[in-house]
C-alpha cells in the first residue's frame, strides 16, 4: 500500500479494477437444470436510491486513475479520518480502560445499560427544564439507529411524516423504508434557513404524526433561535403531532448563535430528541447514540409511542457493550477546550474556503455556516459551459480532476454543492 493509500485507507475510496471482472452464473438455474427458489428482496430499492451513500458511490466510479492526480473526497462529512480531528484523550481513555476491565464483553439491555442512560440524561439536563431520567434514554447505535428506531415506531397505515428540504437524505430514505409517506416543508434561505412554519401547516392532515426539525442543521449549517423554536413547538401543538428533532451536531458550532435544545418547549409539544457523540467528539465508527423523550405530560406513553420504542429496540442490534460503558466517563468529562479547538479549526476552513471562491465566481457561497461540517454553495450555472445541472457538474468534476463534492440533488436544493469544510 502506498503512503498516499494509508493516509486515506479509511476514506471510502474507488478500488479501480485492473482486469475484467469474472462473470457470474445465472441466478435462476444451474448447469443441471436446477431453479433456484430465492431472491434478492427489493423491499430497500427505492429507499436506497436517496441515500447520500449512493451518490458517493456513484461519483467515485467516475474517477479513475488515469488521470493522475490524488483522489479528493469533500463530499462526506467525516472528518475523523483527519489527524487534526482526532478525538480527546479522556474519550480514548474511558474505552481503554473499559475494554481492559472486562466490564463490557456482555450482552446488555434493549434499552441500554443503566449508567450509561442516566449519563445521557445528567448530560442533557443541563439545558432543560424539565428533567429526564434514564427511563427517558434510549441507547442506539448512532443517531442513525436512532432515526431509524423512531420511524418504525411511528409508521402505522396512511401515516405521513414531514421533512425539511434541503434535508439529510436518510430520513427519507429511512420514512420510505418504514412506509411513512414523506411531505416536504422548506427552509427559507432568506429568513436564516428557518423553517416554513406556514408551509408546515399547509401540508400537514389528520395523519400526520411528526415534524422533524435539524438544529444545528445539516446541510444548512444554521443554528435556530429559541424564539423561533417555540413557534415551530407552538405550531406542533396546534397540529397535534410531535417533533423529532436531530441534535447530533450540538457541539459543532463555531458561530455566534447559541444552541438552543428543542426540549426546551416540551411542556409545549413532546419531543423526541436524537444525539450522539459521533459529530461532537469526532467518533462516528463508535457508533453510539440516543433517543431522549421529552414529554413533562406523559403523552408519549399514553399513545403507546414507548412501547412500540421499546419493542423495535428488542429485535434490532445493540451498541457496542465497551461504548456504552464508556460513556459515563466520556459525557461527565466533556472537555470545553477539545470542542473549542475543533470548532475554530472549522471556522478557520470556512473563512478560508469563501475567501478562495471570490476567485471562482461560478461558485458562490451564499451564506457562511455557523456549524455542522459543509458549506453550502450555488452555482452560476450560466457561467458554465454544457453543464446541465449540479450532478452533471459533479460528475465531470470527478471525472477529470478526481475531486468529489456533493452535488445538490440529493438534499432537494437544485443548482447547489456542498463541500466538506
Amino acid at each position: 500500500m502506498s503512503e498516499e493509500q494509508q493516509a486515506h485507507a479509511n476514506l471510502v475510496v474507488p478500488a479501480f479494477r485492473t482486469e475484467e471482472e469474472p462473470k457470474t452464473q445465472t441466478q435462476t438455474q444451474n448447469g443441471h437444470g436446477t431453479v433456484w427458489r430465492f431472491g434478492g428482496s427489493d423491499k430497500a430499492a427505492k429507499a436506497s436510491t436517496v441515500t447520500l451513500r449512493g451518490v458517493i458511490y456513484m461519483l467515485f466510479d467516475n474517477c479513475s486513475k488515469d488521470v493522475k492526480k490524488t483522489i479528493l473526497p469533500l463530499g462526506h462529512g467525516d472528518p475523523s479520518v483527519y489527524p487534526c480531528f482526532r478525538t480527546c484523550i479522556d474519550a480514548e481513555d474511558a474505552v481503554v480502560d473499559v475494554l481492559r476491565s472486562g466490564k463490557g464483553n456482555s450482552y446488555g439491555p434493549g434499552a441500554g445499560i443503566l449508567p450509561a442512560r442516566r449519563a445521557v440524561a445528567d448530560y442533557l439536563n443541563r439545558d432543560l427544564p424539565s428533567k429526564l431520567t434514564p427511563d427517558d434514554i434510549f441507547l442506539t447505535a448512532g443517531c442513525n439507529q436512532g432515526i431509524e428506531i423512531v420511524f418504525e415506531s411511528l409508521a402505522r397505515p396512511n401515516a405521513n411524516i414531514l421533512l425539511p428540504r434541503p434535508g439529510f437524505p436518510h430520513y427519507d430514505a429511512r420514512a420510505a423504508y418504514s412506509g411513512l409517506e414523506i411531505r416536504k416543508f422548506d427552509l427559507l434561505p432568506n429568513q436564516e434557513w428557518e423553517i416554513d412554519l406556514q408551509g408546515v401547516e399547509a401540508i400537514a392532515d389528520e395523519n400526520t404524526v411528526a415534524l422533524v426539525v435539524i438544529n444545528p442543521n445539516n446541510p444548512c449549517g444554521n443554528v435556530y433561535s429559541h424564539d423561533h423554536l417555540r413557534k415551530v413547538a407552538e405550531t406542533a401543538r396546534k397540529l397535534g403531532i410531535m417533533v423529532i428533532t436531530d441534535e447530533v451536531y450540538d457541539q459543532t458550532i463555531f458561530g455566534d448563535n447559541p444552541f438552543v435544545p428543542m426540549g426546551k418547549f416540551a411542556s409545549i409539544v413532546p419531543v423526541m430528541t436524537l444525539g450522539g457523540i459521533s459529530k461532537g467528539w469526532v467518533v462516528p465508527g463508535w457508533k453510539i447514540g440516543w433517543i431522549a423523550l421529552n414529554d413533562p405530560e406523559g403523552v408519549l406513553e399514553s399513545t403507546k409511542v414507548v412501547q412500540s420504542i421499546k419493542q423495535n429496540l428488542d429485535i434490532t442490534p445493540d451498541p457496542s457493550t465497551i461504548i456504552q460503558a464508556a460513556l459515563p466517563t466520556i459525557l461527565e468529562k466533556a472537555d470545553k477546550k477539545f470542542f473549542a479547538k475543533k470548532n475554530k479549526i472549522l471556522r478557520h476552513n470556512v473563512d478560508l474556503v469563501c475567501d478562495r471562491l471570490k476567485d471562482i465566481p461560478c461558485v458562490v457561497c451564499p451564506k457562511k455556516p455557523e456549524s455542522c461540517t459543509y458549506l453550502l454553495t450555488k452555482l452560476e450555472l450560466s457561467l458554465l459551459e454544457n453543464i446541465k445541472d449540479d450532478t452533471d457538474f459533479c460528475v465531470k468534476l470527478a471525472r477529470e480532476e478526481n475531486l468529489v463534492f456533493l452535488p445538490g440533488k440529493p438534499i432537494e436544493i437544485k443548482i447547489h454543492m456542498n463541500l466538506v469544510i
